[in-house]
């Protein structure tokens, strides 16, 4: 189909084309119901009604347009709509510029160890993220992941998913033979194991710039996966640790007794790495962040989904001893959760309301109580300090949930503290 004449798809205005597949071409386009610019997948008509192909394709796309508005998730790419009539299927979807991951595979522009660890990271919550809610996506590849900003990542294409919940025939044959599980290489039953062998060769191919496997047809390539023990990253790249090599071992075994059994176990390990020695690195890897809110008695009651919201819209500020970090009388615009060091709560710097520490948060007022509320102590550093700040315009526009978690948490707190002061006034 020419560019040119594509105007209009649907309700869509078109802008541009912004690549094309052998079924499909993907265009920039205008959603101008909902004020935003998405990405409409516009299906072959031709590959819809062919022969071989068409049944298979046409199951893709019913796969895909089912999962719309259920993967909510900060690294999965949003589908808004789908719609199949009889001039066209399309699927609608969030608009993510930036390209994808391919272009970190090559060994001139490698991304930094820690970075590498922040994109798998980002990677495996998504995807474990996806397997609670029965999808596994079956055709993970750099391709497949959209990025921004080099490691703000967004997972897309899951035409391919198995759909473990429903009565839908799952399709064998399905994937990048490269990336293939062994079990898919066996057209074997497969689960979340199978996204996990495919998110550690894009591990390797990550640290490394190439491929674990290679061969010159699609028999050559299976007979490697069933039968060799993949290379070490380390034999590629020389700064890559101990550590980083086990973790992509682990992730890639033939056996899936020895594999990685759940997501969790993936991403605690890729934690663990982050936190210890430090690796070249672009700023602190949001990685690191989200373990430590995840640590954090504020966060407790937080999904996965809402702590990774609250990385995007939150400053973390570090201050040092004696230094004030909210003054008496100031207005009260923002908020604050230590992650670490102790504060004082003083009234005209003098008298000692309280000492906070790790996990407790100070200045919520400026949150709970009414527009315009002045602030009605000091708070001073005790010691270093490391603490999360929130505006309280940035919190407004946060999402439903995000804001209800925010109210059960000071709730929470407010209970805490009256039967605190309950106890002291019962023992006087």
């Amino acid at each position: 189909m020419a560019e040119s004449i594509v105007n209009k798809i649907g309700k869509y205005d078109i802008v541009k084309k912004l690549g094309d597949g052998a079924t499909s071409t993907v265009f920039l386009a205008n959603d101008a119901f909902n004020f935003r610019q998405v990405a409409v997948k516009l299906v072959s008509q031709g590959a819809l009604k062919d022969e071989t192909r068409g049944q298979l394709l046409h199951h893709l796309f019913l796969t895909e347009a089912s999962l719309a508005g259920k993967l909510t998730h900060p690294h999965i790419v949003e589908i808004y709509d789908a719609v199949a009539d009889e001039d066209n299927a399309y699927i609608v979807m969030e608009y993510v510029s930036g390209g994808t991951l391919q272009r970190f595979t090559r060994g001139d522009n490698l991304l930094a160890l820690g970075d590498v660890i922040e994109v798998v990271f980002k990677c495996a919550k998504a995807l474990d993220f996806a397997s609670r809610l029965g999808v596994i996506h079956r055709d993970i590849k750099p391709a497949n992941i959209l990025v921004k900003d080099n490691t703000d990542i967004k997972i897309t294409d899951f035409g391919s998913a198995a759909l473990l919940m429903t009565e839908r025939t799952v399709v064998d044959g399905i994937g990048t033979p490269a990336y293939m599980s062994p079990e898919q290489h066996l057209n074997k039953q497969i689960n979340l194991q199978t996204d996990i062998y495919a998110l550690g060769v894009v591990m390797f191919q990550l640290l490394t710039g190439r491929l674990p496997f290679s061969a010159t047809n699609i028999a050559g390539l299976a007979n490697q996966v069933l039968n060799d023990d993949p290379p070490l990253p380390s034999e590629f790249r020389q700064d890559v640790p101990t550590e980083l090599d086990l973790v992509v071992s682990r992730a890639m075994a033939r056996d899936q007794a020895v594999r990685y059994m759940t997501w969790e176990q993936f991403t605690n390990d890729l934690a663990a790495i982050a936190s210890g020695t430090p690796l070249p690195k672009h700023g602190v890897l949001d990685t690191e962040k989200f373990n430590i809110l995840r640590t954090l008695s504020f966060f407790k009651s937080f999904g996965d989904v809402e702590l990774w919201e609250v990385l995007r819209f939150s400053e973390w500020v570090d201050i040092a001893k004696d230094e004030v970090i909210m003054n008496e009388g100031d207005p009260g615009d923002f908020f604050c959760i230590l992650v670490s060091g102790e504060a004082r709560v003083l009234r005209k710097r003098r008298l000692l309301l309280s000492l906070l520490k790790a996990g407790e948060s100070v200045g919520e007022m400026a949150y709970l109580g009414e527009a315009g509320a002045v602030r009605s102590a000091d708070v001073v550093a005790a010691s270093d300090v490391r603490m999360i700040k929130i505006s309280i315009t940035a919190l407004e526009r946060a999402s439903e949930i995000c804001r209800l978690n925010f109210d059960r948490t000071y709730l929470r707190i407010l209970v805490d503290r009256l039967a605190a002061a309950n106890s002291k006034l019962a023992g006087i």
